[in-house]
């Protein structure tokens, strides 16, 4: 089923007509539709509050406690889609993987993943080590209603890299002496990556989310050639195991400008496009037959309000000639953003584009 059949499931029938739906099924819209990355926490006083003295991960592991920072912004900016408060290690740690999320560092991993031996570490995840998303999802679309909820995931090359890495890196010198040394290795890391993280989504999708989001957020690192040999394969398995279900599929990367048109080759129905590439030229390359999401520079909400609009009108211009636009930052709204600029966007954008 394609993302322009009427879904499966009661939850997502609710959403279906709603502008992020219609949008991403390339429709006719009442007005371009906003959400942003990273909105569920980060720059909002209140859930700093909602997670004074409260880990990372033990916060996603807390079903009320992650419905009420996914509603925060729908609440606060009046956007669009709501995104599900968690992280893509999520569902690494629920199988074992020893790791933690340090703060002003990122995932850390006790011990990285860089032999055969230990292949065995990356078991296949169950509905059941993570019932809370399950819980937590119930919780939200009960509350939601016609807002579309947004699950995510980390795609196989980006989880791969904090594996094999043990942390954040800026070279990932040790995933990519494997993926050049050890291909057949690589391929069988990305492999069960790829099956850990299709069943993440589909507990996502079954328990009510009306479209999922597959962040490779690390692939810019990645020449064209690469990732089609050695990352696209696994991708594209994550984004075919979820194509039954009828909701739209979101790919997005940073720094990927020269990989747009194979990110989407890998089955999304909606590229999301980083800020370094017009949309314009984004849609030249991705070829059509495909909604875009972006791309204001998250930096540019720290500048007058005068600028943020006239950058946004920018964006706009560029995306005016797209089959399917979703308005979305190049990247995620950093820490110290103003939330009040967030909740001035939304609305800029809303009646700009009311048609």
């Amino acid at each position: 089923m394609s993302a322009n059949q009427s879904p499966v499931g009661q939850q997502q029938t609710a959403t279906y007509d709603s502008a992020f739906m219609k949008a991403a099924r390339r429709e006719p819209v009442p007005h371009t539709p906003v959400w942003f990355m990273r909105q569920a926490g980060r720059s909002l006083p209140e859930y700093h509050k909602a997670r004074e003295g409260i880990g990372m991960l033990d916060s996603c592991t807390r079903p009320e406690l992650v419905a009420e920072i996914t509603l925060q912004p729908v609440r606060r900016h009046g956007v669009d889609a709501a995104v599900y408060f968690s992280d893509i290690v999520v569902p690494l740690k629920a199988i074992g993987i020893d790791l933690d999320i340090k703060p002003g560092v990122g995932p850390v991993v006790e011990k990285p993943i860089r032999t055969r031996a230990d292949l065995d570490r990356l078991r296949d995840l169950t509905p059941e080590d993570v019932s809370y998303v399950t819980e937590a999802i119930g919780l939200l679309t009960a509350e939601l209603g016609s807002t579309p909820l947004i699950g995510f995931a980390g795609a196989p090359f980006t989880l791969a890299s904090y594996l094999i890495e043990g942390g954040p890196s800026r070279t990932y010198e040790n995933a990519k002496a494997i993926m050049y040394g050890d291909p057949e290795l690589w391929a069988d890391i990305l492999d069960r990556l790829a099956d850990i993280t299709a069943v993440f989504l589909k507990v996502q999708i079954e328990a009510g989310a009306s479209a999922v989001q597959l962040f490779d957020s690390w692939a810019g690192a990645l020449a064209p050639a690469d990732y089609r040999r050695s990352v696209l394969p696994a991708s594209a398995k994550v984004l075919k195991a979820v194509e039954g279900y009828g909701v739209p599929r979101i790919h997005f990367g940073v720094g990927t400008g020269e990989l747009l048109q194979l990110m989407g080759e890998a089955g999304a129905d909606v590229v999301g496009v980083d800020y370094r590439v017009a949309l314009d030229e984004a849609a030249r390359r991705v070829g059509p037959g495909k909604a875009l999401q972006g791309n204001l520079d998250p930096t540019v909400l720290f500048a007058p309000t005068e600028a943020v609009e006239a950058k946004t009108d920018e964006v706009l211009e560029a995306a005016k000639g797209l089959e399917g636009h979703i308005f979305n930052l190049g990247h995620g709204v950093m820490p110290s953003t103003d939330p009040d600029s967030l909740t001035r966007l939304v609305e800029y954008v809303h009646t700009r584009t009311a048609r």
